[in-house]
């Protein structure tokens, strides 16, 4: 039923608790989402849940089996993609491709076989041959994970993928994400994107200063601090009450100005509604003369603040160890 697992998992690193008693359950089959600012303890989950670290206290199972009594079996059955490419530079597309297939034996029928299978599904047929040196950002990481799947992994751990990619290799990120979500395989997703958890996560897990502090779907997170809302802009402050009650039909809360504003309302709105179009047509209807309308919805920072009270970027762990 599940494709991971953690009880209680504690890691400390000198003076500092990267893990507090940090629990998880991963359905088969789904993406799961793990959300928390720098330092929050995501990379050392990561770690722990691949075998790379040992829990000072705590379990966890990955596809069936004890990360630390079987690791090697744990290992023979997931992927990772860091969150810097682990490509070779000086070697081409197509031979880190290979060289990580000899790595699980596979013979070199099988090995050129996957390689060029992968290479198809990831976009890199016309840069196979180049050195990854010559790649963007998002070849590379592209590159990077194909390489975590040449041995068919049932469970896939991706570590901040996107960070520090343009928007347009982002959005091949989360396609490619999406793909493999579509395929069976199950993701485990680090991330510090409220919106990425939104596209790509079945579930998501918050945590800060290592322990878990909320879990749900983005939507119960958004639900928790008040949900999207419409942010209605009109010309003439003579036309407030009018566009008040246009809005009124469509929002799930009271409608208020902005703060220091006279003529910009917001209002909460019930999550993917296609509240907008709604609006626009019962505002122009009132005559309400609207300048602009638009739908704000929440960040990850805007979760931490209502449920630990301190903004996301303010967390103090700074060690590579723990973020």
């Amino acid at each position: 039923m599940y494709a991971v697992r953690a009880s209680g998992l504690v890691k400390t690193y000198d003076q500092t608790r990267a893990l507090d008693g940090l629990d998880l359950e991963v359905p088969t089959g789904t993406v799961l989402g793990l959300l928390g600012p720098n330092g929050a303890g995501k990379t050392t989950a990561v770690r722990i849940l691949t075998t790379l670290l040992r829990p000072d206290s705590g379990s966890a199972e990955v596809a069936g089996h004890d990360v630390v009594t079987q690791a090697q079996a744990v290992r023979s059955r997931i992927g990772l993609t860091g969150q810097y490419a682990a490509v070779e530079e000086r070697l081409s597309g197509r031979e880190n491709l290979e060289l990580v297939g000899s790595f699980f034996r596979l013979d070199r029928p099988k090995r050129s076989a996957r390689a060029n299978q992968l290479l198809q599904r990831f976009d890199l047929v016309e840069s196979a041959d180049r050195i990854a040196k010559t790649y963007s950002g998002g070849m590379r990481r592209r590159l990077d994970i194909a390489m975590s799947l040449v041995a068919r992994p049932s469970v896939l751990f991706l570590d901040e993928p996107t960070t520090g990619l343009d928007p347009r290799s982002r959005l091949g990120m989360w396609q490619v994400i999406e793909e493999l979500s579509s395929d069976g395989t199950t993701v485990v997703l680090t991330t510090q994107y409220l919106e990425e958890a939104d596209r790509l996560a079945d579930s998501v897990v918050v945590i800060d200063r290592g322990a878990k502090i909320a879990e749900g779907t983005v939507d119960q997170l958004k639900d928790r601090i008040g949900g999207d809302k419409i942010r209605v802009s009109i010309f003439d402050p003579s036309n407030l009450a009018s566009a008040r009650e246009a809005l009124g039909p469509l929002v799930t809360g009271p409608i208020e100005l902005e703060s220091g504003s006279t003529t910009t309302l917001l209002a909460p709105i019930k999550a993917g509604g296609g509240v907008v179009p709604q609006a626009i047509r019962a505002l122009d209807d009132c005559g309400a003369d609207v300048r602009d309308v638009e739908v704000r919805r929440p960040t990850l920072d805007d979760v931490f603040l209502s449920l630990t009270g301190h903004r996301a970027e303010a967390d103090t762990h700074n060690s590579s160890e723990t973020s």
